[in-house]
Parts: structure tokens; C-alpha cells; sequence
């Protein structure tokens, strides 16, 4: 299929700002012209009026927990170790597949409507995360978390870990690439991760953990193993495999200067942090040290929604109140660390995260009618400060659109929410 979205005003990459009238032409899975000032010729099996629009790069959310959605409003104004044990864990023990199928569906309906186009999870049943993936049409980096603390779990876990690596890796047209995920450094001991790293170097795939969420987490981690978990971690070769160390709240200079010698990206989830009271990541200093930093939402359980919107507004005002600077994480940084940073984390950087000819179209289309988008003086800084998801008239995944002029196209929504209604009644 040969589209065109004509007349668009456009954000290449983030640090260029907003090119105002452009030709953007996507042919089968990948944008193949980027017309500036009009004039694309040849003919178009769909034409798309792009006059009082913005096409942006496709929204990546680095970590989440998908089917969670479950667990939206369960369990709120609890610091995470109760929210953990006390409700969340016990509430995880009865799950079911058809519980994580259909809230998967949910949440990917959700994280559609917010303009998220690729995405890295770890739970559980991945299995059915990864065919409601299929379905749904998004972009995805599965994995199936690990939680073994004690010697009796090591090897169930480890064997159904790397089944799911195996079977969905590369599946969906390669919309789908697998990772493995130990939880923690707190639930999985040495020998799991020993393990997964020999497993990942084998399928030459990434590592997606939790790392150094809470400051009672490391200190604990600290007075067991007389060292913090990054430095652990690394002493055991983690980092010689592609990593995804999602929040990386409280870091040291040197677990920066590990996460920066290694390619390791640090996801920051602001807004899951700020919930559950776990501080601010020292985004700034991280980017400062050489470290990729992405940006999730962290699951709908603990984070409330799967707004990525949210989450680069609250990365830029938290990152300036984290350092006294207002001039930190600009706007163009913030749209930067939720597209071509996450981009980078889940192996697809070469592919995606800005719009030019010969990548891959993962692509967002806003309207630029309401009124908190006006007067428009500054494009780019209105996406990351006022922008809603309500503004997403348009979502496209390999050139396939998954939305347009609000409808979803892959998705049938309110069999989904109706479906979602009845299963949560189990945990009324």
C-alpha cells in the first residue's frame, strides 16, 4: 500500500524542531519520501490530509507491564514493598491466561490511542501478551519475568523463560523480538543470572530488568552483598549483553559510569516513581555520563495509565526540579528520550525513532485544533507540555495504520473494555 500524508507539518528528529508543510510518503512498511514544501507525485491507494496536523515519531514505551491494566486503581497509596506483598504479588498468584489476553488487548488499545507504537514488557503468560500483540499490531519487545528466590523456582523459571524467547522471537513479520527478565537483582540469585546471560549471549537477544527502584532496595542489596546490586551485577557479566534497567532511581557516579561503559539503557518511569514515592532518576547526570535513557510508563497498576505523554511532561518538569535547572530536559530531549531513545533500548534504533526515507514508518498524527494547542508558537514544546492523547487522530506500525481519525482499525474496543468488566469482578 502506497500512502500519502500531504501537507503535514513534521518532526524529523526532535533536536531540528518542526519542519511546517511537508509530503510524507509511506510505501509498504517504510517511509520512502519526505517531501518538504509539497509535491509528491505518483499515485496513492489512501490520501491523508495533513493541513493542521503534526506527524511525530512513534512513541516507545521502554517498560511496562501490560496486563496490569488488571490491577488499575487496585492498589494505590501504598509504598512498593506493601504494594508488593501485601496486595499485588498475592493478586498475581490468580492470574489466569484469559485475564492476561484480554487486559493485554486493553492496555494495547490504550497505549494506541497515547500514540505508543513499540513497546518492552515482561509478566507473565507472555505467551498470550505476545498474540494480543500480534493482533493488535504493535511493535514489541516480550519477555517472560523471572521471580526465583529460592533454589526450588531456578529452573521452572529459566525453562519457561527461554521458551517464550524461542518461540515468539522474530514472530508477527518481526514486529515481535523477545528479551529475558530476572526481575531483580533482590528475587534472582546469582545463578539465574549467570544463566540468562549465557541464554541471551546464545539467542543474541537483551536482558530487561528492575534496578535500583527504591533507596531501602539498594541499601538492603548493600548490607547483604556488601556492594550495590549494579556493581554486582556487573561482576557477574551481566552488562556484556544488551541491558534494559528500567527506573535506576538511586544510582551512584559509578553505577552510572558501568551503565555508560557498557551501551546499557536506563527506562525512567516518572510517573509510576513519583506514585509510589520511590524519588527521581537522575536523568540529567545519566545522559551527562553517556548512558541512553528511555522512557515507560511502568504498568497501569502502579503508573494509573500508559500515557507517554505524561511521562515525557513529567520527565522534563521533574528533571528540572531534580537538578534546579530549568534549562534540563529540554523539550526536544524529552520527545527525543520517548522515541529514538527507546528506539535504541529495544534494538531498533538503526530503524526507528525519527522520520526520514528508508526507516521504518512507525509514526504518530496529531491535531493541532484544540484549544490547549493554541496559539502554537512552539510546536515541539506543545507535544511534550500540553499535548493529550486526546489529540492522536492517527496511528501507523510498519506503514499499517492502527488508527485513524480516532477509530481503531485493529481492535474491536468496547468488546475488550465489556470483556475486561467481567473478569475484574474475581477481584472485587
Amino acid at each position: 500500500m502506497r500512502i500519502l500524508i500531504r501537507g503535514v507539518a513534521v518532526i524529523r528528529k526532535p533536536e531540528e524542531g518542526v519542519v511546517p508543510k511537508v509530503d510524507v510518503v509511506i510505501e509498504d512498511s517504510r517511509y520512502t519520501g519526505v517531501v518538504v514544501g509539497g509535491g509528491a507525485g505518483g499515485e496513492f491507494d489512501r490520501v491523508i490530509e495533513g493541513e493542521g496536523r503534526l506527524l511525530i515519531p512513534g512513541l516507545v514505551n521502554a517498560h511496562t507491564h501490560l496486563a496490569m491494566t488488571l490491577f488499575r486503581g487496585y492498589a494505590d497509596d501504598l509504598p512498593l514493598r506493601r504494594w508488593l506483598e501485601e496486595r499485588i504479588w498475592p493478586a498475581e498468584r490468580k492470574l489466569t491466561p484469559e485475564e492476561v489476553y484480554w487486559f493485554s488487548l486493553l492496555g494495547l488499545a490504550e497505549m494506541i490511542r497515547a500514540g505508543t507504537t513499540a513497546f518492552a514488557d515482561m509478566y507473565f503468560f507472555m505467551d498470550e501478551v505476545a498474540r494480543a500483540v500480534e493482533e493488535a499490531g504493535l511493535r514489541a519487545l516480550l519477555s517472560y519475568g523471572i521471580i526465583a528466590p529460592t533454589p526450588d523456582r531456578i529452573e521452572p523459571e529459566l525453562e519457561k523463560a527461554e521458551k517464550f524467547a524461542r518461540s515468539w522471537l522474530g514472530k508477527a513479520g518481526g514486529r515481535i523480538r523477545t528479551a529475558l527478565s530476572p526481575h531483580a537483582s533482590y528475587t534472582c540469585g546469582a545463578e539465574v543470572w549467570r544463566e540468562t546471560v549465557r541464554l541471551a549471549k546464545e539467542l543474541k537477544i537483551p536482558i530487561h530488568t528492575h534496578l535500583a527502584e527504591t533507596q531501602a532496595e539498594v541499601e538492603e542489596f548493600q548490607a547483604r552483598h556488601g556492594q550495590p546490586p549494579t556493581l554486582w551485577l556487573e561482576q557477574l557479566n551481566v552488562f556484556s549483553v544488551p541491558v534494559l534497567a528500567a527506573h535506576c532511581v538511586h544510582m551512584t557516579e559509578k553505577d552510572m559510569e558501568i551503565l555508560a561503559a557498557h551501551g546499557a539503557t536506563a527506562v525512567h518511569c516518572p510517573t509510576s516513581n513519583a506514585k509510589l514515592a520511590c524519588g527521581i532518576a537522575p536523568v540529567a547526570e545519566l545522559l551527562s555520563a553517556g548512558v541512553n535513557v528511555a522512557l515507560g510508563t511502568d504498568g497501569a497498576g502502579s503508573a494509573g495509565d500508559l500515557d507517554m505523554f505524561e511521562e515525557m511532561r513529567l520527565a522534563a518538569l521533574l528533571g528540572k526540579l531534580k537538578t534546579g535547572e530549568p534549562e534540563a530536559i529540554p523539550a526536544p530531549q524529552a520527545l527525543a528520550l520517548a522515541s529514538r531513545g527507546g528506539a535504541v533500548a529495544l534494538g531498533w534504533g538503526k530503524e526507528l525513532g525519527t522520520i526520514e526515507e528508508g526507516r521504518r514508518a512507525d509514526g504518530v498524527l496529531l491535531s493541532l485544533a484544540a484549544a490547549h494547542l493554541c496559539p502554537g508558537h512552539n510546536l515541539l514544546s506543545d507535544v511534550v507540555y500540553a499535548a493529550h492523547p486526546s489529540d492522536v487522530v492517527g496511528v501507523f506500525v510498519d506503514g499499517t495504520p492502527l488508527l485513524l481519525e480516532g477509530e481503531l482499525l485493529t481492535i474491536d474496543e468496547e468488546r475488550v473494555k465489556a470483556k475486561c468488566r467481567q473478569l475484574a469482578q474475581k477481584y472485587r
